[in-house]
C-alpha cells in the first residue's frame, strides 16, 4: 500500500520492494503496478549493481534481520543507494502499553536494541552520517481482540509458539483497551534518517 501510495504521490519515480516472507511476496505479485517491482531477498544481500537506489526505506523491519546479518544489511545499504542519497530507517520503540501487549507473546527488546545498536555502527563506520531523527506515536486500532489476533499475534512471516494458556494471558491484557469502537493504541516510533557519505 505504501509503494502505491508513494508513487502516486511522485509519478516519476520508480520503487523496488524486497520481500523474504513467501506468502507476502506471493500476494504482491498478484497485484502488479507501473513501476512497482517486487523481488525475493533479504536486505543483507540486495540483488542490485552498486548506487542503484536514491533511497532505501526499511520499515520496522531492520529488527526482523538476524542479529548476525544487521550490520551486512546496513552495509548493502550503503553500497546499493549512491552517494548523496538516503535511507529511512523506522523501528518500533520497546515502550508504552501496546509494547506491554504484545511482548506478552512476542519480546522484541533484545532485537530492537540491537537493531539501534547496528545503525550507531554504521554512523561510526563513516559510509553514512547522521540526519534527522525522530520519536512519535502513531495510533492503531483493532476491530476486536480476534482482529489483534490474526493480524499480531499470526503473521505469516512468524510463528509465536501460541497456545490457548498464551493466547488468555494476551487477551485478558487486550480486553480492558477494548471499548464500543474497537481497542485503540498508540505505538511509539523511532525514525532515523542517515544521508549516504560521498
Amino acid at each position: 500500500r505504501l509503494a502505491r501510495e508513494l508513487l502516486q504521490r511522485h509519478p516519476g519515480a520508480e520503487l523496488t520492494g524486497i520481500e523474504v516472507d513467501d506468502r507476502q511476496h506471493a500476494k504482491n505479485l498478484a497485484d502488479p503496478a507501473p513501476r512497482l517491482t517486487f523481488l525475493r531477498a533479504g536486505a543483507q544481500q540486495v540483488p542490485f549493481p552498486d548506487a542503484s537506489f536514491d533511497g532505501a526505506l526499511m520499515l520496522k523491519s531492520l529488527h526482523h534481520v538476524p542479529l548476525d546479518l544487521m550490520d551486512a544489511a546496513l552495509s548493502e545499504m550503503a553500497r546499493v543507494v549512491k552517494p548523496g542519497g538516503w535511507l529511512y530507517v523506522s523501528e518500533p520503540i520497546y515502550g508504552g502499553s501496546f509494547n506491554d501487549i504484545v511482548r506478552l507473546f512476542n519480546d522484541e527488546g533484545v532485537v530492537r536494541a540491537a537493531a539501534q545498536a547496528a545503525v550507531d555502527r554504521a554512523l561510526a563506520g563513516g559510509r553514512w552520517t547522521a540526519g534527522a531523527e525522530r520519536r512519535f506515536s502513531m495510533p492503531v486500532r483493532y476491530a476486536s481482540f480476534a482482529d489483534f489476533e490474526q493480524r499480531m499475534m499470526r503473521p505469516t512471516f512468524a510463528d509465536h509458539q501460541l497456545d490457548d494458556a498464551k493466547v488468555a494471558r494476551v487477551k485478558a491484557a487486550f480486553d480492558p483497551h477494548l471499548g464500543t469502537d474497537g481497542a485503540p493504541f498508540e505505538r511509539l516510533m523511532h525514525v532515523r534518517l542517515l544521508h549516504r557519505s560521498g
